[in-house]
């Protein structure tokens, strides 16, 4: 009886040891994983990138809306905008939007009265589809559509304001990368005028100070050839074709029915006024990127890093039916 109540005792100072036992485990797990969890976040937020958009309208940051928001809903950047001219000058796509706002927008004097607060509201609304943080509206003339950036540059827009308020506004916010439309030969000239300013500006800066500078042009496929623009050898790039693309039929989500395309349409349907930019609903898969040959080796190893991460396939955090099913 001796050796048998021994042996109970034994059993029941084993029991109670395994307990506090295993709570312990449980607790140093946990804590482990709030480490990791920690670290994880603090690596993440550590190589966060901070991006400035320099267009010229209201609706050219949908040239790149997928990889903006790659960068500020799923990867923790910042990005802000900077708008130049007005818009004023698309009055005459404006009649549908004219019956949805209530305003003759497709009579000159009252869409150019009117369409630069318009513009600005739309723009502001797309923004915060995008997660952009600021916009700025440097309110330039929307005169006429042209190809000729010169005419922008010495005629219509007030240049040494927007280049100074852009040498400014870089210094203060300290950017990794300025995205821009790339200045093709074919493209509005004031699209042109606004990358432009947007590489002297950056050239304007110590040179450990300058951001990498990306022209954006979204197409169907992931190829493309650019050439230098006539007499503007700072358009120059480090390659003909892009360097970085961003597919926005990436499928993710449950059952894989979503993509970045959804968010592209998204942004131009908050572009009410510019009727002739909604039949772009759709039309191009990529977003491809050329890095401008001004670009130092550190801020293009800065662009290379954060291309790495938007390349990267999105983990859907969706809960289904079906999975919580399966968990019951």
């Amino acid at each position: 009886m001796a050796a048998t109540s021994e042996k109970d005792e034994w059993l029941r100072m084993k029991r109670y040891l395994i307990v506090p036992l295993f709570l312990i485990a449980i607790a140093l797990t946990a804590a482990i994983s709030r480490a990791q969890t920690t670290a994880s976040l603090a690596a993440h937020r550590s190589i966060s990138s901070r991006v400035l958009l320099v267009v010229a309208h209201p609706d050219d940051e949908s040239e790149m809306a997928g990889t903006v928001y790659r960068i500020t809903k799923e990867l923790a950047g910042v990005v802000d905008q900077a708008i130049i001219s007005n818009g004023e000058g698309g009055f005459r796509y404006s009649s549908l939007a004219g019956q949805y706002y209530g305003l003759d927008l497709t009579s000159e004097s009252v869409g150019r009265a009117l369409l630069p607060r318009i513009r600005k509201k739309e723009a502001r609304q797309a923004g915060r589809v995008l997660g952009i943080h600021h916009q700025w509206f440097l309110n330039q003339r929307d005169e006429h559509f042209t190809l000729d950036a010169e005419e922008v540059l010495h005629k219509t827009w007030k240049t040494g304001l927007v280049e100074d308020w852009l040498v400014h506004r870089l210094g203060k916010g300290r950017y990794d990368l300025v995205f821009v439309l790339l200045p093709t030969e074919d493209t509005h000239g004031e699209h042109k005028a606004a990358s432009i300013l947007a590489l002297e500006a950056v050239e304007r800066l110590p040179e450990n100070q300058r951001p990498s500078v990306l022209g954006a042009q979204a197409s169907p496929k992931d190829t493309g050839s650019y050439k230098t623009l006539p007499g503007y050898t700072i358009t120059g790039t480090s390659s003909s074709a892009p360097q970085f693309h961003f597919d926005r039929d990436v499928q993710f989500g449950f059952r894989n029915t979503l993509s970045y395309q959804i968010i592209v349409d998204w942004v131009i349907a908050e572009h009410k006024s510019q009727g002739l930019f909604q039949t772009t609903f759709g039309q191009n898969r990529f977003e491809n990127f050329w890095v401008f040959s001004g670009s130092n080796s550190a801020a293009v190893n800065k662009a290379a890093a954060l291309f790495e991460r938007i390349s990267a396939k999105p983990r859907s955090t969706e809960s289904t039916e079906e999975t919580v099913r399966v968990n019951q």
